[in-house]
């Protein structure tokens, strides 16, 4: 950022300050230009400026060519243990960093050979809450289907959007988002193999929150908004959020054993422990993700639930809320058990 940004030595020491505190340790991408010199790029061009700069047109073909190859990956290995590709009876889709039509869905079905009568559909332009929206999707689609067995995948490549001007929004987006890609298999009441309730989802609006965080396209791929309120605004209303939800459960907040929060940045994390009066080692997971991958938008929230799930003990009666954020102000939760 600094050598493209052609900063002078006072900027590139306030860049590594705000790379410093942001948390972030590594991030992955599918774009190899970021960790090569100039002369190693084949997706910018190698210039002073990167003129002639990428056009959506070609942020959109790396995405076709990419998204499908790294969503397989997470189907297999969330598969490995729980089911075959046969058994699958729908296909959901979700992402905000790239669109076509025939698109991922469809891609998907023809790689890894799915049935061609396969219920299938998209969760699209929804940004870093969109996995709660589609677990959601899935648990109605059980509700009427017992023997469902659905298979949701979040693909986003975020660093495909890097922008060329240096505001405020594009060096805070371009410091934060990451590429990563995330499966879960939600299966109906018939399927007795072992897993986790989905106990139920709780979402809310902020629209005093609507100019705040926005993801929209533009002739050089897909611009952020990221205000610096958004971690106030989301500290404001979170424990009256999660008040709410576990109201509609039934559900006391001490019975929460576990948090699964989004973490969109540091700022955003400290805000809903100074709301919750949460210690910092209760959003270690978290903290975890975000340090060890970055906000990569929809599969985030998926990465901080398998943590947590990798390390419960079964036997215990556990209560996991989680939650996300995105353009709206939109806060989703669910809660997820160790019990039936």
């Amino acid at each position: 950022m600094s050598r493209i940004y052609a900063f002078n030595e006072n900027d590139k020491r306030k860049l590594k300050y705000l790379y410093h505190q942001s948390c972030i340790t590594n991030r992955y991408s599918v774009i190899p230009d970021y960790s090569l010199e100039p002369a190693g790029w084949s997706f910018y061009p190698p210039t002073e400026n990167l003129e002639p700069f990428p056009s959506l047109e070609s942020r959109m073909s790396v995405f076709n060519q990419e998204a499908v190859h790294l969503s397989a990956a997470a189907i297999h290995n969330c598969l490995k243990d729980t089911a075959t590709l046969s058994e699958i009876t729908h296909l959901i889709t979700v992402t905000c960093t790239g669109l076509s039509a025939p698109g991922l869905d469809l891609q998907l079905m023809e790689l890894l050979d799915l049935p061609k009568n396969i219920f299938r559909t998209s969760v699209n332009f929804m940004g870093c809450y969109a996995a709660i929206h589609a677990l959601k999707l899935a648990d109605a689609l059980c509700g009427s289907d017992p023997a469902a067995k659905i298979l949701i995948v979040c693909t986003e490549l975020c660093t495909l959007h890097f922008q060329q001007q240096p505001t405020l929004d594009n060096i805070t987006s371009s410091m934060l988002f990451g590429d990563g890609s995330a499966a879960v298999l939600v299966t109906g009441a018939k399927d007795k193999s072992k897993g986790y309730p989905l106990m139920g989802f709780y979402g809310e609006v902020m629209s005093k929150g609507k100019q705040d965080m926005s993801w929209k396209p533009s002739s050089t791929g897909f611009a952020m908004t990221l205000s610096a309120y958004v971690p106030s605004l989301i500290g404001e209303d979170f424990e009256e959020l999660v008040n709410h939800a576990l109201v509609k459960q039934g559900i006391s907040p001490h019975q929460v054993t576990h948090w699964a929060i989004h973490p969109g940045g540091k700022k955003i994390l400290e805000a809903i422990e100074n709301s919750m009066e949460l210690g910092k080692e209760q959003l270690e997971p978290s903290y975890r993700i975000l340090r060890d991958y970055g906000n990569m938008s929809s599969p985030t929230i998926l990465f901080v639930l398998k943590d947590i799930l990798a390390n419960l003990d079964p036997e215990e009666n556990n209560r996991i809320f989680g939650a996300a954020f995105g353009p709206g102000l939109t806060m989703e939760t669910f809660i997820v058990g160790s019990d039936t």
